[in-house]
């Protein structure tokens, strides 16, 4: 079941570690996506920060951890074609943490949560 924070980052986790991408909403105000920065392997994030860059035709936003871990995995298909997130963001992960602290999930809204939260701006 994925979880969203409020920058619009979704993240599924399955045995401690959380698959993390953006959401549907965040491609919608970016519009069409252009160049994606990844995050390096192995470092350690804390919940909040900027880990990533995604830059679109019409803006550009960091992408955030709503988690704190390590980083043990990117996607490196999007650094070929960053445009697939168009399509499919809340399918395409962008990079994988190992969590820290499980119980920063309980911060995270589910997906009903995260549709009022959004219909709010």
């Amino acid at each position: 079941m994925k979880k969203f924070n409020e920058e619009h980052e979704w993240v599924e986790v399955n045995d401690g570690i959380a698959s993390v991408g953006i959401s549907k909403y965040a491609i919608d105000q970016l519009g069409d996506i252009t160049f994606i920065e990844l995050p390096e392997v192995d470092l350690v994030v804390s919940i909040g920060g900027s880990v990533a860059f995604i830059e679109s035709v019409k803006a550009a936003s960091d992408i955030y951890t709503p988690l704190t871990g390590t980083i043990v995995e990117i996607n490196e298909d999007l650094l070929d074609s960053p445009e697939s997130l168009n399509e499919n963001a809340e399918n395409i992960w962008i990079f994988k943490i190992k969590i820290d602290d499980e119980s920063e999930l309980a911060s995270l809204m589910d997906g009903d949560s995260y549709a009022q939260y959004v219909n709010t701006l």
